[in-house]
């Protein structure tokens, strides 16, 4: 599977993601530049970067990225009946690519997130049943566009279900999660795996074993404990995911005949990488492709979180695989 992407690097405002636990888990610390040392791989020669204007996502085959459905999170007081059907009613409608769609009106169209949400709304028909709430609803957003769209989504159901609802955008998720369970926020878009995995070491050290993983209910169980430990629950998981993804460009997937990560490794003996500061040392970004795919870096380019750095590096031929994220705007589906 691969998902062409044109590159719109110059006037593309993308998904602005912190890396530091937001989708696809590439936070922590990490260096400028650091050279490759995973598993020994069969892989041939060197393959060096090939410029081009399209990049290309290459398949996961070996399930290395943990989901990263989008989710309501909860305070858990204010977890009412009618409060959970609404949001859901929003999880039943998204999957990626109307995700993507929804990215490109704001990101590339330039449509604020409310407008852009209240014509996704309108255009899907989305129906709430119960509409016997009341009183106000704090819906937080994080700081980036697609957090903002999703929350514009949430406030339009809690609306139909007969609430008065806010969006406040609060930051990263060292900033709102904390203010969810307290209750100074109410309702807030997040992603199962990222959240599991914050969770899991607020409430169990930083030692913890994972608990996110490539199956969906599994890792949304997790959640669920976890959330239960400080005071959150949680509606129905969306089809809609936002996770790491690993792209090059499409003129050297055609040099190469690659499509997924494990044809890479068998092709390519090393590589140069880019990505966010924080890539060298998360499960989900170069550990992972070493220990998962064998792959093997001669060089880790420190760039932007699946920004437009990132593009123009693979796009200007400095680097051979980059990281993306699997509902940029720019990924907006033919």
């Amino acid at each position: 599977m691969r998902r062409t992407v044109t590159a719109l690097v110059g006037g593309l405002t993308v998904l602005a993601l912190a890396a530091c636990g937001e989708p696809g888990s590439a936070g922590g610390g990490g260096g400028d530049e650091t050279g490759g040392g995973g598993a020994e791989n069969a892989g041939g020669e060197a393959c060096e970067p090939i410029a081009g204007e399209q990049i290309v996502v290459l398949e996961d085959d070996e399930n290395l990225q943990s989901v990263e459905n989008i989710i309501p999170a909860i305070n858990a007081d204010a977890a009412e009946e009618p409060l959970i059907a609404a949001l859901d009613a929003v999880s039943a409608e998204l999957d990626t690519n109307t995700l993507i769609e929804l990215n490109q009106a704001v990101d590339v169209e330039r449509n604020a997130s409310g407008q852009a949400a209240s014509q996704f709304y309108e255009d899907a028909g989305i129906e709430v049943g119960d509409t016997s709430g009341s009183g106000s609803v704090v819906i937080g957003a994080a700081n980036f566009s697609e957090s903002a769209t999703l929350a514009e989504l949430y406030a339009l159901a809690l609306t139909d279900a007969g609430y008065d609802p806010e969006v406040r955008t609060i930051g990263n998720r060292e900033t709102y999660e904390p203010a969810l369970e307290t209750g100074e926020i109410e309702v807030v878009p997040e992603y199962v795996g990222t959240l599991a995995e914050f969770l899991n070491v607020k409430v169990n050290g930083d030692g913890a074993d994972p608990v996110a993983s490539p199956d969906l209910e599994e890792s949304t169980d997790h959640l669920r404990d976890l959330g239960a430990e400080v005071g959150l629950e949680f509606g129905q998981p969306a089809e809609a995911a936002n996770q790491n993804a690993y792209a090059v460009t499409q003129e050297f997937a055609d040099e190469h005949g690659v499509s997924t990560l494990s044809e890479l490794a068998d092709t390519c003996g090393e590589l140069s990488l880019g990505g966010p500061p924080e890539c060298p040392d998360r499960a989900f970004c170069q550990p992972g492709l070493e220990e998962t795919y064998g792959l093997t870096f001669s060089e880790f380019v420190s760039l932007d979180a699946g920004g437009p750095l990132t593009k123009d590096a693979l796009t200007s031929g400095q680097i051979a695989l980059g990281m993306v994220f699997t509902t940029d705007a720019a990924l907006a589906t033919e």
